[in-house]
């Protein structure tokens, strides 16, 4: 699962790195974005855009927007036939661009909050979907999900999904509107290399959906039971 990441690049890194064009100027950095938060996507009509979607998938025949609130992540193994997503999943792929994410290790009552990068520090594409909903009274809201995937041996520990982080070859083909074959998507659903990221320990200050700025991602002392830390505060298991 993904239920909190961060984008703290600013735009012009984001734009070199990713190849989009946008009618912004500007992006506010963002320590703690939460389900329903508008979020920085990237999608492929031919030339690729950066466009600001709500997260939590609205399907084009939902009801009720609120619905999206419980969308935030589509399951890869699963997305290509469920009625929520095949049509997105088919048509309107995305990338979801992130710093990180976080997830939470249960040890009894204890939730520990982990933050989880890249070692490189780059910035993440997760695969994403995106749909257009219209509301009784015409408007239309753009939305997105973010697909996840079995999780690698960094984050099995702590959780049994992870998204999807795109590599930058695969997020071409994962961005290519000729793409449907589901059996070519299937194969660009899969964990990310467990060497290729880094996690440590970040302070409660994070579980509120209110908490911003840089205090969200910096290193704790405090370990999840069963863990070490290297010299620069990664974590072992």
């Amino acid at each position: 699962m993904c239920g909190r990441f961060s984008l703290t690049w600013n735009l012009n890194e984001l734009q070199d790195r990713f190849g989009f064009i946008t009618e912004r100027t500007a992006l506010e950095p963002k320590y703690n974005i939460a389900p329903t938060d508008p979020v920085l996507t990237v999608i492929n009509d031919g030339l690729r855009h950066g466009e600001i979607m709500r997260w939590g998938l609205v399907p084009f025949w939902a009801k009720d927007p609120k619905i999206g609130s419980r969308m935030i992540n589509a399951v890869g193994e699963t997305a290509a036939t469920k009625p929520a997503f095949r049509s997105a999943y088919r048509k309107r792929r995305c990338l979801v661009l992130a710093n990180g994410f976080y997830e939470w290790k249960k040890d009894g009552k204890r939730r520990t909050p982990i933050y989880l990068t890249l070692k490189s520090g780059d910035a993440m594409a997760f695969a994403g979907l995106w749909e257009i909903w219209k509301s009784p009274n015409g408007e239309y809201v753009r939305s997105c999900t973010i697909v996840t995937t079995t999780p690698n041996s960094l984050i099995k520990p702590v959780h049994h999904r992870m998204p999807v982080i795109l590599s930058e070859e695969n997020e071409a083909l994962w961005l290519d509107p000729l793409t449907e074959d589901p059996k070519v998507l299937e194969s660009l659903l899969i964990p990310a290399p467990p060497e290729l990221m880094a996690a440590h320990v970040v302070s409660d200050y994070v579980n509120s959906i209110r908490s911003q700025g840089p205090e969200c991602i910096a290193h704790s002392m405090e370990l999840p039971e069963g863990y070490s830390a290297g010299s620069e505060g990664r974590l072992f298991n």
